[in-house]
């Protein structure tokens, strides 16, 4: 006999975790929100005013220029790639969304590499 799964998909199941979270964060224009999306591939990271519904930065896998090593390793560089992006914005703080993921492996390396490159949150 074979084990009843969850009728929701990991998608579904991840979306949820996100919006109970997004009902405690919120990003202002002096306080951004640090989004994270994840996938198999890569991963994008987006400084976001929610008060005006808009993106201020964004960094992602795609434009970390000839990367060698592991997905890991990419998240940390879009981490300092969005902190120097948002250096040149004048952003110093911001609020960290996880985005329904936990906060471990790549969510972690890209924050870490964030915080390390003059973000505060």
């Amino acid at each position: 006999m074979r084990a009843i799964h969850s009728p929701k998909s990991r998608h579904d199941r991840r979306y949820r975790r996100h919006l109970r979270v997004r009902t405690t964060v919120a990003g202002t224009a002096e306080r951004p929100r640090l989004v994270v999306s994840r996938s198999n591939r890569g991963i994008v990271a987006q400084l976001v005013d929610d008060s005006d519904g808009k993106t201020v930065v964004s960094a992602g896998w795609l434009q970390v220029k000839s990367f060698k090593g592991n997905k890991t390793a990419q998240a940390a560089e879009v981490g300092k790639l969005l902190a120097q992006k948002a250096k040149d914005a004048k952003i110093a703080d911001a609020v960290f969304d996880r985005g329904g993921y936990l906060y471990h492996g790549r969510v972690k390396a890209l924050a870490d590499a964030a915080r390390e490159g003059g973000l505060k949150f």
